[in-house]
């Protein structure tokens, strides 16, 4: 049976790549219509938002594990894959927060118990915060990381509930 199927290819070149590097070329193939500059960036953007989407389903299948969860409902499976695509989406946002803001104050993606337990004189950024010594961390570093700070964040505030209540 023969299928046909309309294409558009849009291609994107980089304007003045480093000195002694080869620009990047992307040919970028749509069944979309593309007849202005406009629709050609709305093409890229859409690329360009591939690689997050990428990393967001890795650490849902690898990090949260959602494949062996095994859940005996689809109404359960909901309940648990609405948990852990906030928990996917904030373990992708705190890497690209890391990467391409490091300077801005952490309490963007931490809450000041997950810091430190004494304030710092001056607040620390993201980078302080989520990079050690040997450069960036990927998402799975990331999500154990945030597992165990969780954990820790939640034991600190039911110990200050119990010696409020107590």
């Amino acid at each position: 049976k023969k299928c046909t199927l309309t294409v558009t290819c849009v291609i994107a070149c980089e304007v003045n790549p480093p000195e002694g590097v080869k620009p990047l070329e992307w040919r970028l193939l749509t069944n979309r219509t593309v007849e202005t500059p406009g629709q050609a960036m709305e093409i890229i953007d859409w690329y360009r938002c591939r690689w997050d989407i990428e990393v967001f389903f890795h650490v849902l299948k690898n990090g949260c594990r959602v494949e062996a969860l095994q859940l005996s409902t689809r109404a359960r499976l909901e309940l648990a894959l609405g948990i852990y695509r906030v928990v996917a989406w904030r373990v992708a946002y705190m890497q690209r927060m890391g990467r391409t803001n490091p300077h801005l104050p952490a309490r963007v993606v931490f809450s000041q118990e997950a810091e430190q337990k004494k304030p710092p004189e001056e607040e620390p950024s993201i980078q302080e915060v989520v990079r050690k010594c040997d450069g960036e961390p990927g998402v799975k570093t990331l999500w154990r990381g945030y597992r165990r700070v969780r954990t820790f964040v939640e034991g600190l505030q039911n110990l200050r509930q119990l010696s409020i209540e107590g």
